[in-house]
């Protein structure tokens, strides 16, 4: 990939957050990461480029220095901060902009400072491996905070009984953001007990909002969309991962049921 050489047409839109937003490569497994700021900031961006390149530089030092240290090297992808061409940033901007969630259109991608975060697409199978069996299956998960904060920081009692994420869940179905509550708490998640843990990655996928999505050979098959009426289709996501299970003990004449498939993804 020449940086000098990008071509907005070489890209598409991933996904995104709050603070970044996403993009990957149509033929090589790599994306971009780019910083988000206010819509009201579009004419005056909040940052240089310099403190642009020093916000993604951080992020690059934090994984790099204490994820790693945490985890192991095999499975943490640091990446790159990258300069990028002001004019392939501004196509891809306009490109793109049709494609994002409405309700995520109050902030606006960075197009002044040409920096961004290149990582690998973890989604697509690497293009250098033998094609598999079946295409590679890819789950992504957005854990958020797994801990109560000490009472000498925060202003409320409830705080320190109730996990940020759950307040949230509150908010958001109060605000229209999610038609539903979902049932996952990340304090679930992190406890360590298999019980507690099991309920959370099932409460995960029956509501998956944008905490869990599932990638199969590099699609997306199975999230939320926000605002939606509509429950993601469970049933056809098991549909799309019993393949991969087939080898388990839970078949009944040489078949799994339904929820046998669930309880092996979730194991």
């Amino acid at each position: 990939m020449e940086l000098g050489r990008m071509d907005e047409n070489d890209w598409k839109y991933h996904g995104e957050g709050n603070k970044s937003l996403v993009v990957s490569h149509v033929q090589h497994c790599r994306v971009l990461r780019l910083l988000k700021y206010p819509a009201e900031d579009s004419e005056n961006p909040p940052q240089t480029a310099e403190q642009a390149f020093r916000q993604i530089q951080n992020i690059v030092d934090f994984s790099s220095n204490v994820m790693s240290s945490l985890l192991g090297d095999k499975v943490v992808h640091s990446g790159e901060v990258v300069r990028l061409p002001l004019e392939f940033v501004r196509q891809l901007s306009i490109k793109i902009q049709h494609q994002r969630p409405a309700w995520r259109c109050d902030k606006v991608m960075d197009i002044y400072s040409g920096c961004a975060l290149c990582l690998p697409n973890l989604t697509s199978p690497t293009l250098h491996q033998p094609t598999p069996p079946a295409p590679p299956l890819c789950i992504e998960i957005k854990p958020k905070c797994g801990f109560l904060p000490s009472p000498k920081h925060v202003s409320k009692d409830i705080k320190t009984r109730v996990c940020r994420y759950c307040m949230h869940q509150h908010y958001k179905v109060a605000n229209g953001k999610w038609k539903r509550r979902s049932l996952y708490c990340p304090l679930d998640l992190f406890s360590g007990n298999r019980q507690r843990m099991h309920f959370a990655i099932r409460h995960l996928i029956e509501e998956p909002q944008n905490n869990l999505k599932v990638f199969k050979g590099g699609q997306c098959i199975y999230s939320s969309k926000e605002g939606s009426n509509e429950s993601p289709d469970m049933n056809s996501l098991l549909h799309h991962l019993r393949p991969y299970f087939l080898h388990g003990n839970n078949r009944i004449n040489g078949h799994m049921t339904t929820k046998a498939v669930l309880n092996d993804v979730i194991q």
